[in-house]
């Protein structure tokens, strides 16, 4: 079965690093400063009480947080990437629940539920004959096939290990606890967990890019 190379995403508007990275952490570093202040914010604002404990308004924050932060990812860009989106869904949908039920639950399950179903879609796509991945990094390097059959593997079974570990962190230890391993810890695993792909992109990267 033939692999299709990856089409070419130069033409489309990128944001600028700092202002891209602003936009994916800003809504995760609101939810850890609601949850952390969350008692001092609602005793300066008495109507939020209603909310109830600091994470069901860290939960209110990070909805709103990552609505606005999608409405300027695309009025800048015009158009929105299918990761962020799907992410952006799963919040609005499960801190809903969330919100509604009054259940902590549904929000710690939101980065099981949308690892997974990136791990499923990437690895899935594989069983097709598809690198869904290069549909999303193509713009930043250019590889051949193998490369990225290689690359979209590595990023779907990764996948599955942040779920995974997502699970054992919210079951085991306190909410708070949760939160700030949500911010500050799966954060630099997925950095490091990057770094460790440059060796292999190296290898898979087309001549014409490496020159250039």
């Amino acid at each position: 079965m033939e692999f299709e190379h990856q089409p070419n995403a130069s033409d489309r508007k990128e944001l600028a690093p700092l202002l891209k990275l602003a936009l994916e952490l800003g809504p995760l570093v609101l939810f850890f400063f609601a949850n952390a202040r969350g008692e001092a914010i609602i005793e300066a604002f008495p109507v939020l009480a209603s909310l109830g404990d600091p994470i069901f308004l860290a939960t209110a924050v990070f909805m709103v947080a990552i609505t606005i932060s999608l409405a300027v990812s695309y009025a800048l860009t015009r158009r929105l990437p299918i990761m962020p989106v799907v992410s952006g869904v799963v919040v609005l949908v499960f801190g809903a629940l969330t919100l509604w039920l009054h259940d902590e639950l549904f929000i710690k399950l939101k980065p099981t539920i949308v690892n997974a179903l990136f791990g499923t879609i990437l690895l899935g796509g594989l069983l097709f004959g598809r690198s869904l991945l290069g549909y999303v990094f193509d713009s930043v390097f250019k590889m051949d096939d193998a490369g990225w059959r290689k690359l979209t593997f590595r990023w779907g079974v990764f996948f599955f290990f942040l779920a995974a570990l997502n699970e054992v962190v919210w079951r085991s230890f306190s909410t708070d606890f949760w939160v700030s391993f949500k911010v500050f810890g799966v954060m630099p695993i997925t950095i490091a967990f990057t770094l460790a792909q440059l060796p292999m992109i190296n290898r898979h990267t087309l001549e014409d890019d490496a020159d250039a």
